[in-house]
């Protein structure tokens, strides 16, 4: 390969890599905070962006809130199977369950 299109090449890989971080990081609201994730409402992909959410604990979220009706808080989130009092702590800033009536 050629010094300049070897340098195209990483310039090209380099983008790409930036491009992916930027799909990964937290979408921004008006007022300049991360939006939280509505555990009531959030698909299997949305609740994966919370801190140590796959998609096995995103699925028995789902399957949680499914049997058992909506969140009524947020701390509930812990009777869930595989979420204990770190892993809340951890995510707890980004976590609602809709708007206060």
């Amino acid at each position: 390969m050629k010094k300049k299109s070897k340098k195209i090449f990483v310039l090209g890989v380099v983008l790409s890599f930036c491009f992916s971080l930027l799909s990964v990081l937290p979408v921004e609201a008006a007022g300049g905070a991360a939006q939280k994730v509505n555990i009531n409402k959030a698909s299997l992909d949305e609740l994966q962006t919370l801190p140590g959410i796959g998609v096995k604990i995103a699925q028995r979220i789902i399957d949680f809130r499914d049997k058992n009706g909506p969140f009524k808080r947020i701390e509930e989130l812990m009777k869930v199977k595989g979420i204990g009092e770190k892993m809340f702590e951890r995510m707890k800033e980004k976590l609602t369950v809709g708007p206060e009536k």
